[in-house]
């Protein structure tokens, strides 16, 4: 994630690399038996799908400084909850999980398994996020992406979670993440959420991996909380270049998902909690409120407005709960309300 001391910067610099007129979005547009019982087993323990509008949060399996939490202490707001972070193995593409509970004053495997499944039993959906600043998983050939499908399948069915979230901020290959998404989803059924946090850089066209991944993989999608922070300025949609930090900066560029190939409900807008939370571009929650406002009802719109109207907006991210937590729950309260209510 673009978490403060999760991730580097994107320097402005990269947007050269991407002209107006590569936006230009017009145009664009088996598992065995055991598996299959597993799948079913793992569909009925997600007691509800995930809703129309939603708010995704990050939560630390580590200590940076921000509010240490267990999952039971993550606001009701929070209608997706993304665990932060699975680690890289030493087998190609395979992942495994390890509670800090060291860092976490003693938080207990039991206790986190025991809370996931409250945070389900309250209709709330629990994944596991693959990546962040330092996250080096390669899944680049068919024998990694199978090692992926595996291991986070494994996962799954250890702690209860109810997908993935693919957080990869060194690099992604769109054929072999896409063929180990799919084999993971049919693995685990119809209850499967698979979320995407990609940077701005990574959205800018829908040539670019991150992109292309989402598209492949679009009837599998739940959503892709872009990251809208620790980014240098960027195109809209529009051609136009804006800065981070604004109203613009997230309806101009989430137009270029949703007029790139994606479907309004899989779009959202993620955001810091907290000026602690990343190295920049931060905006007050009101200021996300306002985005999500001008993209599904055309008001409270900067200098940017979008041509229509996308009312099925998905919703809002934002790094982290235990950031947000920091802050008195200021972004939860403030976005998690306004999103129900879109």
């Amino acid at each position: 994630m673009a978490h403060s001391y999760r991730r580097r910067s994107r320097l402005g610099a990269l947007l050269g690399a991407f002209t107006a007129a590569a936006l230009a979005v017009g145009g664009l547009a088996t598992t065995s038996t055991a598996n299959a019982a597993s799948a079913a087993s793992t569909a009925e323990s997600s007691t509800a799908a995930v809703p129309a509008h939603a708010v995704t949060g990050y939560w630390q399996n580590f200590n940076n400084g921000a509010t240490v939490q267990k999952l039971a202490d993550v606001p009701d707001a929070y209608d997706i909850v993304a665990v932060a972070f699975a680690d890289a193995t030493a087998t190609p593409g395979a992942v495994d999980f390890t509670l800090d509970s060291a860092g976490l004053g003693g938080y207990t495997e039991d206790a986190f398994k025991a809370d996931v499944k409250a945070k389900q039993a309250a209709g709330k959906s629990v994944i596991i996020s693959i990546g962040g600043e330092k996250g080096t998983i390669q899944v680049n050939d068919a024998a990694s992406a199978g090692n992926f499908a595996d291991s986070v399948y494994a996962l799954m069915q250890e702690y209860g979670f109810d997908g993935v979230d693919i957080d990869l901020e060194n690099g992604l290959n769109s054929t072999y993440m896409s063929q180990a998404l799919k084999s993971l989803a049919a693995k685990a059924g119809s209850g499967f959420v698979l979320t995407m946090a990609p940077q701005t850089i990574d959205m800018q066209s829908t040539s670019a991996e991150y992109f292309k991944t989402a598209l492949a993989v679009k009837d599998i999608l739940t959503v892709v909380n872009m990251q809208y922070y620790n980014s240098g300025s960027m195109l809209g949609c529009d051609g136009k270049v804006y800065s981070q930090g604004s109203v613009d900066f997230l309806t101009a560029l989430a137009c270029i998902q949703l007029e790139g190939g994606l479907d309004p409900s899989q779009v959202g807008i993620g955001t810091p909690a907290s000026s602690s939370a990343a190295g920049s571009g931060y905006v007050a929650p009101s200021v996300v409120n306002d985005a999500l406002d001008c993209l599904t009802k055309g008001t409270n719109c900067g200098s940017f407005k979008p041509s229509k109207t996308y009312p099925g907006l998905r919703g809002a991210m934002t790094w982290s709960t235990n950031w947000d937590a920091s802050s008195g729950n200021a972004w939860s309260s403030a976005v998690g309300p306004h999103v129900d209510g879109l």
